[in-house]
């Protein structure tokens, strides 16, 4: 069946974990008969979270997708991971919808992650809407949770709906559009009511603040509404459906997914106000003919183009995977050209996502979310187009990775296993990098917190049967001196035959901190033969490698060679490598060798009233505290830490902040490292060679 383009909704469901977005999604399918049962997250039985890892943890680690058909409308939904975890996922996938619902938890109001889905709202300029959840729980306050959106958000969020009761006595919402009151009974079947009399003032004041918020944005409508004129329920859904799509306020509803209450309503509110392809401005490519812009359209007649935002690897299926489609209408069966790769990639099915199924489609037009298999070239992030007009679109890039594991297998000879195993599962996430540290040798895995590198190993294990283990990674430490030191450096060699000498005389002294190492030629009169001075710079380089206090790389110094002699039969560049290396030793050693340590420049994000423990806190890790910014209602910490003290930040940021904190952490410089913890250091280290 061919959607039509007008009437397809694409909307991404985003929120802080455990707000119910997963919850929200199964009540939605389940009101449309995409399913006969509502499956509830405690039970493991939904059909949007079905990974192992996430029936384990009872939340969504990936975004999910699914569609539905309501009121003569197709609504694909993307139900996207709320710990920030797996947030790069949620803001990689968030580029294929047209809208958000954001979901809000009535009982803990907005959260940190929340904010974040806000930035990339804000980002991708997503018309959204609020869905305020959970208000049948304890303590769940509509009116709380509405203050706090409105004092986080812009633009400005607008009451649309009210709730019927609170906590364990919520059992419907008033539309203050329509002016209907609706209860619902077991599994959401609805009834409709008269307003209840308690109730009246307070619906006849929304209702006129609504009325009021929603004919600010249209200057017609606003003045006949000053002139004491009444407005039709059809103007005011019609003015209310331009400033969503424009973005001139935020519209807010409310319910309980898991009572399936309000959710029909949500639902109609999608259909009638969220934008369809052809509403949001045209998407913005680069020709790759002239790097110039080109606009592309949501016309079936244009070209075809698209972008893949998310890949999914699975051991059996092969690699799949999803895109958008941008502009034109691909068949079951093709070829495409992806402009990243340079490559025309052929596919032999064309599929739809249904939670953990995938369903054989036809064709697929504009907006269309759809995913083909076993892409030879393709990754996330590259465009697909047609090869007759060659584009590319600018996809977002993956959050940076906040926490490092060095792996090593648990059966010898799995080295490779691991490496080609990894591989794969770094195509399906964009936001796990794994690197080589040369200084350390060590294979390190990074993601974005504890709980993804263990997701990340668990996957491991059970898609590719590979076993690993994770371990702090070593610091890489430097050296480097603090004084200058003139020595020499003789070998001197008598063999049978020839016999080795070489001898120079070097000058070493330091250089401020970030110049590297610089190698100065003041030899004159011949003392030492042209051919023979690279050697000792090569000795020189070869020995500064291993440092001369615990085996660490020295930094940052400057030798001069201004001095030597040399023997005209037994000479080489290999006995001058060797004088050159003794030199260096011997001057390292009494130019008050200090050892290094790399600073990392963090930044925190945390609510005000964690702020006092999270500065002792860096306090006690040898922090150093740049300053503070206000963002909304949290505070930002930029501070610089040695990256000894950080490798475990993220656990226990977690603890103190309650799980509202977030950070980011890069390398800034090396700094020395304070003499008692360096003495320890290096006793510890050579300990450990010996």
């Amino acid at each position: 069946m061919t959607v039509q383009v007008e009437s397809l909704r694409n909307i991404a469901l985003v929120a802080h974990g455990g707000a119910g977005k997963t919850s929200l999604a199964e009540a939605m399918l389940f009101n449309t008969g995409a399913t006969n049962r509502l499956g509830r997250v405690d039970d493991g039985n939904t059909l949007m979270d079905f990974e192992p890892e996430e029936l384990k943890r009872h939340n969504s680690l990936s975004s999910a997708f699914h569609q539905y058909s309501w009121k003569k409308h197709t609504v694909s939904i993307i139900d996207t991971p709320g710990d920030q975890n797996f947030f790069s996922d949620t803001k990689s996938c968030m580029q294929a919808a047209d809208g958000t619902v954001v979901v809000i938890d009535a009982v803990d109001g907005v959260k940190v992650q929340t904010e974040q889905a806000w930035d990339y709202i804000e980002e991708f300029t997503l018309p959204s809407v609020i869905f305020i959840n959970k208000l049948d729980r304890e303590r769940a306050n509509f009116f709380r949770t509405f203050k706090d959106a409105a004092e986080c958000f812009k633009p400005k969020p607008i009451i649309t709906q009210l709730p019927i009761g609170s906590e364990a006595d919520f059992k419907g919402v008033i539309d203050l559009i329509s002016m209907k009151a609706f209860t619902y009974g077991p599994e959401g079947k609805v009834i409709e009511i008269d307003i209840p009399n308690d109730m009246q003032d307070q619906v006849e004041e929304e209702r006129e603040a609504l009325v009021e918020n929603v004919v600010e944005s249209n200057d017609e409508l606003l003045e006949r509404y000053l002139e004491g004129e009444s407005l039709s329920d059809d103007e005011i859904k019609d003015v209310l459906r331009k400033g969503t799509l424009s973005r001139t306020f935020v519209p807010v509803l409310c319910g309980s997914a898991a009572k399936n209450i309000g959710i029909d309503l949500l639902q109609d509110f999608i259909v009638n106000c969220m934008p369809s392809p052809l509403d949001r401005d045209p998407w913005i490519a680069t020709d790759t003919a002239d790097e110039s812009e080109i606009e592309c359209n949501s016309d079936p007649n244009e070209p075809f183009s698209g972008f893949v935002f998310k890949t999914v690897a699975d051991p059996f299926a092969g690699r799949l995977s999803i895109f958008r489609v941008v502009s034109g209408k691909l068949g079951a069966d093709g070829t495409f050209y992806n402009v990243n790769k340079d490559a025309n990639e052929r596919f032999n099915q064309l599929l739809r996502l249904a939670g953990k199924e995938q369903k054989p489609i036809i064709e697929a037009g504009p907006g269309s979310i759809v995913a083909v298999a076993k892409l030879k070239e393709t990754n996330t992030g590259d465009t697909l187009c047609d090869a007759s007009r060659k584009i590319k679109f600018k996809c977002a890039e993956p959050l940076p990775d906040m926490i490092s594991f060095s792996i090593e297998p648990k059966k010898k000879g799995d080295e490779d296993k691991i490496f080609s195993s990894l591989t794969k599962l770094l195509e399906e996430d964009v936001a796990l990098k794994l690197t080589r540290n040369p200084e350390t040798k060590q294979i390190l895995l990074s993601g974005l917190g504890q709980i993804h590198i263990e997701v990340t190993v668990e996957k491991l294990k059970r898609k590719f049967n590979v076993e690993v283990q994770l371990n702090t990674p070593k610091v890489p430490y430097k050296e480097t001196i603090t004084k200058k030191v003139r020595a020499q450096g003789k070998h001197k060699k008598q063999t049978g035959g020839h016999g080795q000498y070489g001898d120079c005389w070097i000058r070493l002294e330091p250089l401020p901190r970030g110049k590297g190492f610089e190698f100065v030629n003041k030899i004159v009169g011949g003392s030492i033969p042209k051919q023979y001075i690279p050697a000792v710079e090569k000795g020189i380089i070869e020995s500064c490698q291993k440092g001369v206090l615990s085996g660490f790389p020295c930094i940052d110094f400057q030798v001069t060679l201004d001095d030597g002699s040399f023997h005209a039969v037994d000479s080489s560049e290999m006995a001058f490598k060797i004088a050159g290396s003794m030199a260096f030793k011997k001057a390292a050693k009494e130019a008050s060798p200090i050892l290094l340590e790399p600073i990392m420049n963090i930044s925190i994000t945390t609510p005000d009233e964690y702020m006092g423990d999270i500065m002792g806190d860096l306090n006690s890790r040898r922090g150093r505290v740049l300053g503070m910014d206000s963002k909304g209602k949290y505070q930002v910490i930029k501070a610089n830490v040695p990256m000894a003290e950080f490798l475990t930040y993220a656990p226990d940021l977690g603890s103190i902040a309650a799980g509202r904190g977030i950070f980011s952490m890069e390398f800034s410089h090396y700094d020395e490292v304070p003499a008692q913890i360096a003495q320890k250091l290096i006793e510890e280290i050579n300990k450990s060679k010996e």
